[in-house]
């Protein structure tokens, strides 16, 4: 061993960066902010399966229920609302699938 590599204990050894020939670390990177909950922040205590105006706002554009992370809605009322959405379904109230894919049969952009 060398005489630097004793006189430095295992437990200290440098961080890896980028002289240390390791991933170079970003800075000015920013840190997403959590979305709120719309329904929470208006105070929504039931989700209607009626208000289509409101339902159609967590459908993708192929008629898909959109995801948590997409939308920010807290577990409660995503739960909900994947029922409401169901139900509205269900009484012809919205589509099941999008447009294009029912007339074609098959999504856009595919052979």
């Amino acid at each position: 061993m060398t005489e630097q590599q004793e006189q430095v204990p295992a437990n200290e050894m440098p961080a890896a960066g980028p002289a240390a020939g390791g991933r170079p670390r970003r800075k000015g990177r920013f840190t997403p902010r959590r979305k709120a909950c719309s329904f929470c922040v208006d105070g929504v205590k039931a989700i209607d399966y009626k208000d289509v105006g409101r339902l159609r706002r967590f459908l993708s554009d192929r008629g898909r229920i959109e995801p948590r992370r997409k939308l920010g809605t807290c577990a409660k009322h995503q739960r909900a609302l994947a029922i409401a959405l169901k139900r509205a379904r269900h009484l012809a109230l919205l589509p099941y699938t999008a447009e294009q894919v029912r007339e074609t049969g098959a999504p856009v952009g595919r052979p």
